[in-house]
């Protein structure tokens, strides 16, 4: 997962668990009562948009002792510009190492007195901050939350300290890593010249070159009221809309307009890399096809389609593993931007199995969905298990807080179920479009070559008959 990881450098998280396979489902696929708990909670989520532009959503749990808080703010790598890549990232650092009323560690520290958690993350099109505090200390961390996202208080010292905790991270997550770095680069270099086009984590170079004036820079122009969503779940008290009036209704909206952005256009065919690495243990082969953003019409039939393909326990892949697999592991982490999508699959090969075999077998089920239509009763599968996890987030605060911060645009009016609502409205014919439109003859693959002695041991494998490199496969692991 790590190469993933660092593309999107804070990912939207690992595949959930999910529900094992259904075992009697009407055809009808009436999955009404099931979602009615998303219809309730969100009836109860109190909406309202400041006079600065600054949204504002609030949920009442009335036997919770705490309550979350999530930020999010619509900047993120791709508002970057050439000589800047990695600020967003490293200005989400900043803001825990103090404020014009909170100097230096007193937010961390304060946080920590209190028994709060606390963290934040940075992707392509957003950065979040969230926190979980006693119901007691609301107005108190409001205040804190609204003076470091107003005034961070940005000295040489700490931005110098934290420019080599970025520099630690991404050697830690990309440089110390096998394969990592090319393969990062690699798949930037197919959006090369969007907005999209460089790692959330910036260069090596334009981070050590940052400054408290560039980062201040950056923060005066997209860090704004109206480029911010609030969102708090908890023990609200009856002052809740007041404390957070007080905090944050005095800040002004800036005069020019965000910055707005366009969905990507990709001409998207068939192409084949490979990059050695000597500390490489293994063979594998990256595969990768451009798809749709969150925002696309598309969206929630690719979202089934990579879960049928790729990433259920019942997916077409894991199928292909339950008796004598070609790949030893396969594991998939689409990236979802709000402008592009990537959809992507890691298999590494038994011995016996090159990498061309790995790749002709997942053609084949791409293949299989594009000229067969899915099942009605798998159909209906693959949106039960999408709303078994999306009612997962029902039973965290903390994560229902983030995702309420983290609405589409289109959704504000129903930040829960009307996502729900295009999954459920996707049919069979619809992912057979997608899977023709994105996937058909305009796959991305990159072979993952380690040095060449191991090459050299794979190949002969490879020639030996299957029972022979199977047991020798075995033995060594």
């Amino acid at each position: 997962m790590g190469l993933f990881f660092a593309v999107g450098f804070i990912s939207n998280g690992a595949i959930a668990a999910e529900q094992q396979p259904l075992t009697a489902i009407e055809h009808s696929c009436d999955l009404t009562t099931q979602a009615a708990p998303l219809y309730q909670t969100e009836k109860r989520i109190q909406y309202r948009q400041l006079s600065n532009g600054l949204q504002v959503r609030t949920l009442a749990i009335a036997d919770s002792s705490s309550i979350s808080i999530a930020s999010q703010f619509d900047v993120g790598s791709r508002n970057e510009i050439k000589g800047q890549t990695g600020y967003a990232h490293l200005f989400e650092h900043m803001l825990f190492k103090g404020s014009q009323h909170a100097p230096g560690d007193r937010y961390t520290q304060t946080m920590s007195e209190l028994s709060g958690q606390f963290n934040a993350s940075t992707f392509f099109d957003f950065t979040n901050y969230y926190l979980t505090i006693p119901a007691p200390a609301l107005e108190l961390s409001l205040w804190l939350e609204a003076d470091r996202f107003r005034y961070p208080a940005l000295t040489p010292a700490t931005v110098a300290n934290q420019q080599g905790a970025v520099l630690e991270e991404m050697a830690t997550s990309i440089d110390n890593q096998p394969y990592v770095r090319k393969a990062m680069e690699f798949l930037l270099a197919q959006v090369q010249g969007t907005p999209y086009g460089h790692a959330v984590i910036g260069s090596i170079a334009d981070v050590k070159a940052a400054t408290p004036e560039s980062l201040n820079q950056f923060h005066q122009r997209f860090y704004r009221p109206d480029a911010m969503q609030l969102s708090l779940v908890g023990n609200l008290p009856a002052n809740t809309n007041t404390w957070i009036d007080n905090s944050f209704a005095s800040w002004q909206q800036p005069l020019a307009a965000k910055v707005a952005m366009s969905d990507l256009i990709i001409d998207a065919k068939a192409v084949h890399g490979e990059i050695v690495d000597e500390r490489g243990p293994w063979p594998a082969v990256l595969l990768a096809w451009h798809t749709a953003g969150t925002d696309s019409p598309d969206a929630a039939a690719l979202a089934l389609l990579e879960a049928y393909l790729f990433q259920n326990k019942s997916s077409l892949i894991e199928r292909t593993s339950l008796s004598d697999p070609d790949q030893l592991l396969s594991y998939s982490i689409p990236l979802k931007m709000q402008h592009h999508g990537v959809t992507n699959l890691v298999l590494v090969p038994r011995a016996r199995t090159s990498l061309d075999t790995l790749t002709e077998n997942v053609e084949k089920l791409i293949g299989s969905v594009t000229v067969e239509p899915i099942p009605a009763q798998q159909l209906c599968q693959l949106k039960q298990i999408w709303l078994d996890k999306k009612l997962s987030i029902l039973d965290s605060p903390s994560v229902l807080a983030r995702t309420l911060s983290a609405t589409l645009p289109q959704d504000s009016s129903a930040p829960l179920t009307a996502q729900w609502q295009r999954i459920n409205a996707v049919t069979a014919a619809d992912l057979q479009r997608v899977s023709e439109h994105y996937f058909k003859h305009k796959r991305v693959r990159l072979d993952l070559l380690p040095p060449w002695h191991i090459r050299a041991a794979k190949t002969i494998l490879e020639w030996l008959p299957k029972g022979t490199a199977d047991d020798l496969e075995e033995s060594v692991m």
